[in-house]
């Protein structure tokens, strides 16, 4: 309603005027007038308009009292002052917007005694309050006004503005009265202090309550002054440092350089939202990067949180690959890269078959056990291209230190994460195909026990939360499909083993090494060395001789390379300039291949006394030994030759036992045992032999050259005895099937007991191989030795004919090979004997 306007005294004394007891009132929102006060107004209420036009329409004057509440649009007479001020209306303008501008001076207080009317517009009845002068100026009122005065020159230089004109005033004003409503009126105090002293009638009283105001006003100037000078004075440096930035900045762009510190940290803090990390794990990375902020850039420290924040943000946390959950596709994948392996690939069928009923399933734990070279690790590959996932491969071979598995701790110099976490940020995603190599492998020395590690990474219910000691939060490997490798189960750790489904790859017939060979090896080769079935061209039967006579493996990995050594010799003629397509065949194969590296066993070309043929389970598969025995002129003593381990020597002394105490059923001189020396030997002394398989080959070995015998030559055997001629059932079935096959032999005498086992073999590799399944030693020897033992036999007669059997026994040495342990292996423990100390 108001506006502040230029305020000056009256020039005449305005007590003196009339003033009617009955006057309108004008309601005034946000200011109070004053005598001696000239300011004008802006009137916009109907009712205030009314009481404008009663003024103007008599003698002018009109009583202007403040209303209690600001925001009242209609105020009701309790909320007005009582107290007011008597004006008179010097100008009046009314304004396009129908509202009035006027132009009042303040005359004298004044007092509401009652309200006579209140419609159209109020109408009051006052008291003139006549202030009496002091008489005199005494000393305290002096005091006082000098007080105020200097009071004001303090508030002005603290900063409160004023106009000139109304300090001139105020230094020129002598009446106390006067000059506290001239000061009050002019410092823009709140509406209910400024009330407050018009109220006060004692000129005296009213300008100490002025000065006590002032006062006040002059502590919030000051602090106010003091806080502004603190914050000009943190605003300057501000802006002194950011100017200096700024420079700085300029001088680095002249010179190519930039403020790297400020950028790494922003990219990091970019990276780190969106990498999608658990909140745990941001709120570490936000930890560590408030760290790096406040280094130094030079520290050693400062690099290793460095370090250490590029390997959070480069983990995929939140990151996986979809799913191929086309089942009929996975399976032509892996039917495209491997031949054979249904058991392992109907594994992989299934799990996509369950993956894609149920979207969140944990990923399996595969361990493949076999021999080298049988595809476990393309086995891998092919999973990941079938699954569509990525695939990771770490070798375990040769670990020893635990932290190659959890990581080490930050507090030490070049540390780095584990390979299990390395792995996962190679792959990218948080779900891929992780394949570790060689678990059986695992050492162990005083930095721990890495098996023991892997216990965490490979158990489905604690790998959720694997706790790698370098990043030092949890990282989820649920949705990761293990697959470990291994050539033995029993150097595997038992509790590790039990967390891992076992997959057998047991080695490859004859026939599936052909089918492997065209259908992967050839195509491989030939796309390797640059040529084409254009030059090249192996027939069956070359391919044939060189897996019988170049190759002797359970794998195929031999096989290419002999196959890639045929190669190199034809693409160097081509390159030559000798253009003509090559045929292999067994009449030209030496050409490129060399004499052969593997014959036949010469000595089993007839039957012999004395020698049996055993089956024996190795690393690479399995593998036919052919296990003598002779008699010599003695005291009765055992002689065990070719590197045989502890529990094939007890196997021999068991056979041993078994044979004297049937020595009338195979017609032995009972005096033989006393007067003659046993002598048995396995043939490559210099590879370690041991497994509890042997038993009855050597019982059989030991009865053939007692009773002068011979032992059928097609006839392999493997089985444990006991002193009572029991025959117990042994494991690696198939390799030794696989042995007896690759050697051509016709006949197979297994355990009993192992007769359940056949259902785990397919049925290709049992064609052309009888089985025979002995209960006891007595099914041994009748399916084994040529004709039935006599039922006595004189001692001269035997010892006449150990002359040929000695003579016989004489074995042809066995082509040169890579020596490899080879064991001999029981039902109840196939993977628990290993086969070289």
């Amino acid at each position: 309603m108001a506006e502040p306007a230029e305020r000056e005294p009256p020039a005449q004394d305005l007590q003196n005027i009339e003033t009617p007891e009955q006057l309108p009132l004008l309601p005034v929102r946000d200011i109070v007038v004053f005598p001696y006060m000239v300011l004008p107004l802006f009137v916009g209420r109907e009712m205030s308009i009314k009481a404008i036009e009663a003024a103007l329409a008599g003698n002018r004057m009109i009583f202007l009292a403040t209303q209690k509440a600001l925001d009242v649009e209609n105020p009701r007479p309790e909320d007005i002052h009582k107290v007011g001020t008597i004006g008179i209306i010097m100008r009046m303008l009314k304004l396009p917007d129908e509202r009035i501008k006027i132009l009042v001076q303040g005359t004298a207080k004044g007092k509401v005694l009652e309200y006579i009317q209140t419609e159209p517009y109020y109408s009051v009845r006052i008291a003139k309050i006549v202030e009496a002068k002091p008489p005199g100026a005494p000393l305290e009122t002096e005091a006082v006004m000098r007080t105020v005065k200097e009071q004001i020159e303090r508030i002005i230089s603290l900063g409160k503005v004023l106009m000139p004109d109304v300090m001139v005033v105020i230094e020129n004003m002598d009446d106390p009265g006067r000059l506290a409503d001239m000061v009050v009126s002019n410092l823009g105090l709140k509406v209910e202090v400024t009330q407050d002293v018009l109220e006060l009638t004692d000129p005296i009283v009213r300008l100490k309550r002025v000065s006590e105001i002032l006062a006040k006003e002059i502590e919030v100037l000051s602090m106010q002054q003091k806080i502004q000078a603190q914050a000009k004075g943190e605003m300057d440096k501000t802006q002194r440092e950011y100017f200096l930035r700024e420079q700085l900045k300029a001088i680095q762009k002249e010179l190519g350089e930039l403020d790297e510190r400020a950028e790494e940290v922003a990219e990091f803090r970019t990276r780190i939202k969106d990498a999608k990390m658990p909140d745990k794990v941001l709120k570490e990375c936000e930890k560590q990067l408030k760290r790096l902020e406040k280094m130094h850039p030079d520290t050693a420290e400062s690099a290793t949180v460095r370090t250490y924040l590029e390997w959070m943000v480069e983990l995929p946390w939140g990151k996986k690959s979809t799913d191929n959950l086309d089942i009929k596709a996975a399976a032509k994948v892996l039917n495209e890269d491997h031949y054979d392996l249904e058991k392992v690939k109907e594994r992989i069928l299934e799990y996509l078959a369950v993956r894609k009923l149920k979207d969140k399933m944990k990923g399996p734990i595969l361990c493949f056990v076999g021999p080298p070279g049988v595809g476990k690790t393309s086995l891998g590959k092919s999973i990941a291209r079938a699954l569509g996932r990525e695939f990771v491969r770490i070798s375990l071979g040769g670990v020893r230190d635990e932290a190659e598995i959890r990581g080490h701790r930050r507090t030490y110099v070049g540390a780095l994460p584990g390979r299990i976490i390395q792995g996962i940020k190679q792959a990218g995603t948080n779900n891929p195909v992780f394949m570790m190599d060689e678990v059986d492998k695992v050492g162990m020395d005083f930095r721990g026990d890495p098996s023991a590690a892997l216990l965490e990474v490979l158990d489905p219910e604690q790998n959720h939360a694997f706790s790698d000691h370098y990043l030092g939060v949890a990282f989820d490997l649920t949705q990761v499909m293990f697959i470990t490798t291994a050539n033995l189960i029993d150097p595997i750790l038992p509790a590790l083993r039990d967390r891992m489904e076992i997959i057998e790859i047991p080695g490859y017939t004859e026939e599936e090494k052909l089918g492997i060979a065209r259908r992967y090896l050839i195509p491989r080769q030939l796309k390797e060395h640059g040529i084409t079935d254009k030059y090249f061209r192996l027939s069956e039967p070359a391919l044939h001789r060189i897996v019988s006579h170049y190759t002797r493996e359970a794998g195929v990995r031999n096989l290419e390379r002999e196959i890639a050594n045929v190669m190199r010799k034809v693409a160097k003629k081509v390159a030559e300039g000798k253009v003509q397509c090559y045929t292999i065949t067994p009449t030209n194969l030496q050409s490129y291949l060399g004499v052969f590296k593997f014959l036949p066993e010469a000595e089993q070309e007839k039957d012999e006394i004395g020698v049996a043929t055993g089956l024996a389970w190795t690393e690479a598969g399995g593998d036919v030994l052919y296990i003598e025995a002779t008699v010599m002129k003695g005291k009765g003593q055992l002689t065990l030759t070719g590197h045989l381990g502890d529990v094939m020597k007890e196997s021999a002394q068991a056979a041993l036992s078994y044979v004297r105490s049937r020595e009338k059923l195979l017609g032995i001189n009972p005096d033989m045992f006393s007067r003659n020396d046993l002598h048995i030997h396995v043939p490559a002394g210099a590879i370690p032999k041991d497994g509890p398989s042997a038993g009855i080959t050597m019982a059989t070995a030991l009865a053939s050259s007692l009773s002068n015998i011979p032992v059928r030559r097609d006839v392999a055997m493997t089985g444990e005895i006991t002193l009572r001629g029991r025959v117990l059932p042994i494991g690696g079935l198939k390799e030794k099937i696989l042995a007896a096959k690759r050697a051509k032999l016709s006949t197979v005498i297994l355990p009993k007991r192992n007769k359940k086992d056949l259902e785990e073999i397919p049925k290709h590799l049992l064609r052309g191989i009888q089985l025979v399944f002995a209960e006891t030693m007595d099914d041994v020897i009748k399916a084994s030795l040529r004709q039935a033992p006599p039922q006595q036999s004189k001692p001269n007669q035997v010892n006449s004919r150990r002359k040929t059997s000695r003579s016989q026994t004489t074995r042809l040495k066995k082509p040169s090979q890579a020596a490899r342990p080879r064991t001999f292996v029981s039902a109840s423990s196939a993977s628990s004997t290993p086969a070289a100390p």
